[in-house]
């Protein structure tokens, strides 16, 4: 009965037709008047033997919205498709429900998409005023708006390629790649500075427009062209990374990569044809050098003639530099604050729903009394939690998950750890649950694995684990997914008399099941209704489930008619383990760590030093997952990203320089930035995590275009007639003016990140941070030392070719100069 099903074919009337057997009813009051045979040829109806009623499923789950009840609704984005476009075209869609039905109140409680365009309006901003800084500081050099404007121009016509790449490569503007241009703003307006100012120079040489225009690029554009491939040459290996960390590096090195290509084209083409068209002739006169520069040229002219006591301090300052990554916290990725947090809570096993409520709201009551929290919704069993990144509560009806919303972190003094802090405190007067606080993003825990295939050996070293967790200082709660023992009713079948009266282990666990929940859903019987089906499920009344003589008063099918389940089965009441975890095949327990404000590189280490984890049996592994194992693959691709770099950057110079040995003067800037970026970090708290690493392999490129607009310019003074150190000297002093110039516009650039305007800091704030103080360093630094180093590669080249050619090596003279 209760069915639908084809049955054939017909053909009436010469036409052919369809057969389709109809055995539906359409309300509770026919599906109860149906007449079931009997096997003695008697009929009964369905309701003389059975209580039919038109109601709905057993509650398994309850939502919750600042302790009212409530039906939520969760609405997510298909793939490709625009978070921002489908949460606005949502909120149309509520709007519009709201006026068609006044009785039924919609209201939007959660909203992911508003951290999204709070990013991106936040990125934007950052874009813009780091663009007008840098103008701003191209303008206090020069003094000159016609200049300004030349310069200026670069930064829209290299940034609106970099968004015709981002749509051909199929990316969208997101954290990364708003990000990647927010950093590189400083660096796009790099190559028209250089070529700006040296055709300022030219001018004030007495040229016209025309003539410094075209002069000056000349002269510049194998150095501009030299930066520029050497960001590439950077940025393009990480592009290809893998894992995590390539999803993230992939995203801001094309971006990066297209953003710089775009303003080298700039530079090269239509910086100098402004130039020669806008800029007006210039007074013929000789500058005098200001105090700064003086002072500059007498330490250089010093640091190069006691170029050994140069070489040495700057080894020092490397070592030192080293020596500080000991110094430093590690993590993976800095928790975010989206103005949004969670807590999870897990009641004993064998817990009931009603349990689980009450449980959950002292909880919510607890969470609204600390300072900052807007609205609790609450997800009591299944369903999930109003959170697109999180799994939701389990299928449990001893399991919740409370999605706490906050005010704007704008509009508090507390960080999103202090207020998780703060819950934590709350919650410890709530008793009967474990909780844990804390959203389900990258940053804010630590995961730790053991595995083994031994349970007991498993659950017995778990339990010492979690105990010295307890111990570490500083962390938030400690929960392991070792599982608590339930009760359970065990049906134990005699397989003696079951084979014997013909009972199966099948048609026991079917019975048994049928009667205390209920058939599955997918083989449920459904009443058609116009406009959906209700399912038909058929089981005993709520009282047998707590009876265990009227469960083994139940009959099973046998061989020769019914049996009862009493006489082939053993019923009692005993218990298990809630739920087991598997990693390959492999039990596994795994603990999570809040980390509070604390970072992950620190726990992790501290929680591994543990005795219990020293001394782990044989049976039993750690594995290696989570945020953990993604920080040591980020180290491990970060390595090989940095060689490949520097190995890439050695080869775009030996092709553009055609030398093999002053290449590596240009690279000893390298070791000079490491240092300041690693104080940077150190001053201001922050952790070595893969903000601050994308930060460093953006240094690598950023800082050798120092070395090589002087290098660049001391080798076209020689080939001019100059000796060594008079080339030297020259180069120090006309390259040192644009290499400071364009130092200061990076660093105006990226100062907003830096100092956590706009949108959420956690991910931006550390790159800049790293960058900003690399530069600063590796600036001060390699107008001092790169001279020094370039002598000693040209006596070594020296060396090289008279060995080559078998004759004794004669070195250059150097016209040393006397210190004023």
């Amino acid at each position: 009965m209760q069915r639908e099903a084809p049955g054939g074919r017909g053909d009436v009337s010469g036409a052919e037709q369809s057969v389709r057997t109809i055995a539906t009813v359409k309300s509770a009051a026919e599906l109860a008047a149906i007449e079931l045979p009997l096997t003695d040829g008697r009929r009964v109806r369905l309701d003389q033997v059975a209580t039919i009623t038109d109601t709905v499923a057993e509650p398994r789950a309850i939502a919750m919205q600042d302790g009212r009840e409530v039906v939520g609704f969760e609405i997510f984005r298909t793939k490709g498709a625009s978070e921002v476009a489908v949460a606005r075209g949502a909120r149309e869609a509520i709007k519009q429900l709201n006026l068609d039905n006044p009785k039924v109140v919609l209201q939007q409680v959660i909203d992911n998409a508003i951290p999204v365009e709070d990013d991106f309006d936040g990125s934007m901003h950052l874009l813009y005023e780091g663009a007008l800084l840098a103008v701003l500081v191209v303008w206090w050099f020069l003094r000159d708006w016609r200049a300004t404007l030349v310069a200026a121009a670069a930064l829209p016509l290299s940034v609106m390629p970099a968004f015709l790449g981002i749509w051909l490569f199929g990316y969208t503007l997101n954290i990364v790649t708003l990000l990647s241009l927010a950093l590189v703003v400083g660096v796009l307006v790099d190559d028209a500075i250089v070529e700006i100012e040296n055709i300022e120079r030219h001018l004030r040489m007495g040229k016209t427009p025309m003539e410094a225009a075209l002069e000056a690029a000349d002269e510049i554009g194998m150095a501009v062209i030299a930066t520029t491939f050497a960001l590439v040459a950077v940025f393009l290996p990480t592009a290809f990374m893998s894992g995590v960390p390539g999803l993230f590096f992939k995203q801001f090195g094309w971006t990066a990569v297209i953003a710089v290509l775009a303003s080298l084209v700039v530079a090269r083409l239509l910086t100098p044809m402004m130039a020669a068209y806008l800029l007006k002739p210039a007074v013929h006169k000789e500058e005098q050098d200001g105090w700064l520069m003086t002072r500059y040229m007498n330490t250089m002219r010093w640091c190069l003639t006691n170029r050994g006591i140069t070489a040495i301090a700057s080894l020092v300052f490397f070592a030192g530099s080293i020596a500080l990554v000991g110094l430093l916290p590690t993590g993976f990725v800095p928790a975010a604050d989206r103005s949004q947090t969670q807590i999870n809570l897990e009641l004993p096993p064998g817990s009931t729903l009603a349990e689980t409520r009450v449980v959950a709201e002292r909880a919510r009551v607890a969470a609204m009394k600390v300072p900052g929290i807007k609205a609790v919704f609450s997800s009591i069993g299944g369903g999930s939690s109003g959170d697109a990144f999180a799994p939701g509560a389990a299928a449990e009806a001893r399991s919740a998950v409370l999605t706490l919303t906050t005010v704007h972190r704008t509009d508090r003094k507390e960080s999103m750890a202090d207020l998780e802090s703060h819950i934590r405190e709350q919650l410890n007067n709530v008793p009967g649950a474990r909780f844990k606080v804390g959203p389900p993003d990258s940053g804010v825990k630590m995961q730790l694995v053991l595995r083994s295939d031994d349970p007991v050996a498993l659950r017995e070293t778990a339990q010492k684990v979690e105990r010295e967790m307890r111990t570490l200082q500083g962390v938030g709660n400690v929960r392991s997914t070792a599982s608590l023992v339930r009760p359970e009713i065990i049906v134990t079948p005699d397989f003696a008399k079951a084979a014997d009266l013909g009972v199966t282990a099948s048609s026991i666990g079917q019975t048994v099941r049928v009667a205390t929940a209920g058939d599955y859903d997918t083989d449920l019987t459904k009443m058609n209704l116009p406009e959906r089906q209700v399912p038909i499920r058929v089981k005993l009344p709520d009282a047998v489930r707590a009876d265990l003589d009227a469960i083994g008063r139940l009959t099973v099918p046998g061989k020769s008619g019914p049996v009862l389940l009493a006489t082939v089965a053993t019923i009692t009441m005993e218990s298990g383990p809630a739920q087991i975890n598997r990693l390959n095949r492999s039990r596994n327990v795994t603990f999570e760590v809040e980390l509070g404000r604390r970072t992950l590189g620190e726990v992790n280490a501290e929680a591994r030093a543990l005795p219990t984890m020293q001394n782990l049996p044989k049976s039993v592994k750690i594995a290696e997952l989570g945020d953990a194992q993604e920080m040591a693959a980020l180290f491990n691709s970060f390595g090989i990203a940095m060689l490949i770099g520097v190995l890439c950057i050695y080869c775009v110079l030996v092709l553009l320089f055609k030398d093999f040995m002053q290449p590596l003067t240009i690279l000893a800037a390298l070791p000079l930035s490491i240092g300041g970026a690693f104080v940077a970090l150190l001053i201001t708290g922050r952790a070595l995590s893969m903000p601050s690493m994308i930060g460093l392999i953006m240094l690598m490129g950023i800082v050798t275009k120092n070395s090589i607009l002087l290098v660049d310019y001391a080798i076209l003074a020689r080939q001019a007639g100059m000796n060594r150190f008079d080339a030297l000297v020259d180069a120090c002093h006309k390259r040192s003016r644009p290499i400071l110039m364009t130092t200061i516009a990076m660093g105006a650039g990226m100062m907003p990140l830096a100092l956590g305007w706009g949108a959420d800091p956690s991910f931006r704030s550390p790159m800049a941070i790293t960058v900003i103080g690399g530069l600063i360093t590796s600036t001060l630094l390699s107008l001092l030392v790169v001279p020094a180093v370039f002598t000693y590669v040209d006596d070594f080249e020296h060396w090289l070719r008279n060995m080559m050619r078998k004759s004794p090596p004669v070195p250059e003279p150097d016209a040393v100069k006397a210190l004023p």
